[in-house]
């Protein structure tokens, strides 16, 4: 009995060995998720209300930046940009829209051809027609509202 209850012992001591596990380190864990994200892509595009009900995801993705093209063709159309600048028949904005579906607009230029002073114009005309935006909903990284970027070309002339 005495013999049995040593090895018992002995056992029950060694074996604990078999079911100790190395505690991975958080750092280390942590390093490796962040490795796997791919940080230049969004799980969900930013939407609008218009979009929300459409499932397919690229289709969704077109009729958001259809939206928006729109809408702002339809707010910068009525002003005068097209009969002032003649020469420019699509303007490119960069829209940012910010986690807490803030909206910002600034206009790419591509050549340098429009002195400053112009530039400020268009800039400010384009920033007081579309101070009032509908609501845009953010995107979503993995479950977050994230800050996103893109530029949309914008066509001002229409071709007759």
């Amino acid at each position: 009995m005495k013999l049995f209850l040593g090895l018992f012992l002995l056992f029950s001591m060694v074996s604990c060995q078999y079911f100790e596990k190395e505690v991975p380190n958080e750092k280390e864990l942590l390093e490796q998720e962040l490795k796997k994200i791919n940080w230049d892509e969004v799980d969900e595009f930013p939407s609008v209300l218009q979009c929300d009900t459409i499932k397919d995801a690229e289709i969704k993705r077109q009729c958001f930046f259809d939206y928006m093209a729109q809408t702002i063709q339809e707010r910068i159309g009525i002003d005068t940009l097209r009969f002032e600048y003649p020469e420019i028949d699509t303007i490119n904005v960069k829209i940012t829209i910010n986690p807490d579906s803030s909206l910002q607009f600034e206009t790419q230029y591509q050549n340098d051809s429009i002195p400053i002073a112009d530039k400020t114009k268009i800039d400010s005309i384009l920033n007081s027609r579309l101070s009032d935006f509908p609501k845009i909903e953010p995107a979503i990284k993995r479950g977050v509202k994230v800050k996103t970027q893109f530029l949309l070309p914008v066509i001002i002339k229409m071709e007759k």
